[in-house]
C-alpha cells in the first residue's frame, strides 16, 4: 500500500508543478486510462481467484 501512496503523492506533486508552470500534461486520453484501470482490476481479481497459479512449483519425487 505504501507504493500506491507514494505514486499518488508523486503524481499530485507533478500535477501541481505542471499547473504552476502552465505545462500541458502529456497524459494519454481518458479511454486509455480506463483500459489501464481495467487491466489492474483484472490482475487483482486473478491473483485472488487463482492463488495456486502464482505459488512456487512443488517438486515431486518418483520414489516408488
Amino acid at each position: 500500500m505504501n507504493i500506491v501512496l507514494i505514486s499518488l503523492t508523486a503524481g499530485v506533486g507533478i500535477g501541481l508543478l505542471y499547473a504552476l508552470f502552465r505545462v500541458r500534461s502529456p497524459a494519454p486520453p481518458a479511454i486509455a486510462l480506463i483500459g489501464l484501470l481495467g487491466m489492474l482490476c483484472g490482475e487483482q481479481i486473478a491473483n485472488h481467484l487463482l492463488p495456486a497459479a502464482h505459488a512456487a512449483p512443488q517438486s515431486t519425487s518418483a520414489t516408488e
